[in-house]
């Protein structure tokens, strides 16, 4: 199997095998079939929000990245926001308010788009390691930036942006499919727990969780009201590193992943995995294992800090681990991640 792109594919990846030119991935196994059976989850008719406000969070995980600044539509030189619409047309009574917002697209509860995380690779066995991403796209040919950073930051002419694997191939799939509540946070609490394959077996046989191909994984650790107690009053004490997270350097975790058919992971916390400490040694020569597993190998979404905790809590007072999973990104051309408004119903 073979592509214009690549001769040959990093070990563990699917490359090709939804087409040479896929830019889906693991979505591609939510098919009609997989969303009836998600709408079958729907019993109770009760929505959860699966997202935190999007100035939260008031704490900077992320020293590059932004909360929303809003401000004002103009019309010339006045703010179009409790704007009479009689200084434009005398006697017309209409009262308007209009505003826009800039941001980091990555603040809040976020989508990963699969041009978010590559990785270097030799994708055609001369030696030639090629900033690649999922199914083979490259940097400054189809997801193009500024510079070219492995070729002596040399200048890429625009127009830049993701032309392949952008965040709006997600919001065109309209990602919606069945979510599997796993609660770590109710076996592990609020603690710096890495949750590597024999533990997250544990939980999964425990709590009597079953996961199929084309789910859509939620891990629940608590970290999401931990932020929100800290964004309502800045005195409560938080940490951000004090949750527990998937354990991207257990290989039989990975493998588990591969295998399990998952169409995309989601957490209440920073990072899905457990990000390491300084002094971590990569074994493979990426220090997020398993972003790499999922953005660039099999072209898995990642979404991190959604807010989780009030939907888990109901269904495990109601012995239920499945729901209805809404959460398309913003159809924005050319964004390597994006804010979401999720639901969950049930």
């Amino acid at each position: 199997m073979t592509s214009p792109r690549w001769s040959q594919r990093p070990p563990g990846a699917n490359w090709g095998d939804f087409g040479p030119d896929d830019q889906l991935g693991r979505l591609n196994l939510i098919t009609p079939e997989r969303r009836r059976a998600a709408g079958a989850e729907m019993r109770e008719g009760m929505a959860f929000c699966l997202s935190l406000p999007l100035d939260v969070p008031r704490a900077m995980l992320n020293p590059r990245r932004f909360p929303p600044v809003l401000s004002f539509s103009m019309r010339g030189e006045d703010p179009a926001f409790n704007y009479p619409m009689d200084k434009v047309n005398p006697g017309q009574t209409d009262i308007v308010c209009d505003d826009r917002v800039t941001m980091s697209l990555q603040y809040s509860t976020q989508w990963d788009a699969l041009c978010h995380i590559g990785c270097q690779h030799d994708a055609f066995g001369d030696g030639i390691f090629r900033a690649t991403y999922y199914n083979g796209f490259r940097a400054c040919e189809e997801v193009r930036g500024p510079y070219d950073y492995l070729n002596n930051r040399a200048p890429v002419a625009g127009p830049y942006g993701a032309q392949a694997l952008g965040i709006e191939r997600m919001a065109e799939a309209a990602v919606q499919g069945r979510g599997v509540m796993i609660d770590l946070h109710a076996h592990t609490g609020l603690a710096r727990v890495p949750v590597g394959y024999d533990r997250l077996m544990r939980i999964l046989d425990t709590d009597r969780v079953a996961v199929e191909p084309g789910d859509i994984l939620c891990f629940r650790t608590g970290f999401d009201r931990a932020l929100l107690a800290h964004h309502a009053d800045a005195a409560y004490p938080f940490d951000q590193h004090l949750c527990a997270g998937l354990d991207g350097t257990d290989e039989k975790l990975l493998a588990w992943i591969d295998g399990c058919g998952a169409a995309a992971l989601v957490s209440d916390n920073e990072a899905v995995e457990l990000l390491p400490d300084a002094s971590f040694t990569a074994p493979h020569g990426t220090r997020i294992p398993l972003h790499n597993l999922c953005l660039f190998k099999l072209g898995m979404p990642l979404g991190e800090m959604f807010l989780l905790s009030d939907l888990a809590d109901w269904l495990r007072a109601n012995r239920r681990f499945r729901f209805l999973f809404t959460a398309p990104p913003l159809r924005l051309p050319g964004a390597a991640g994006s804010p979401v408004t999720g639901v969950g119903t049930v």
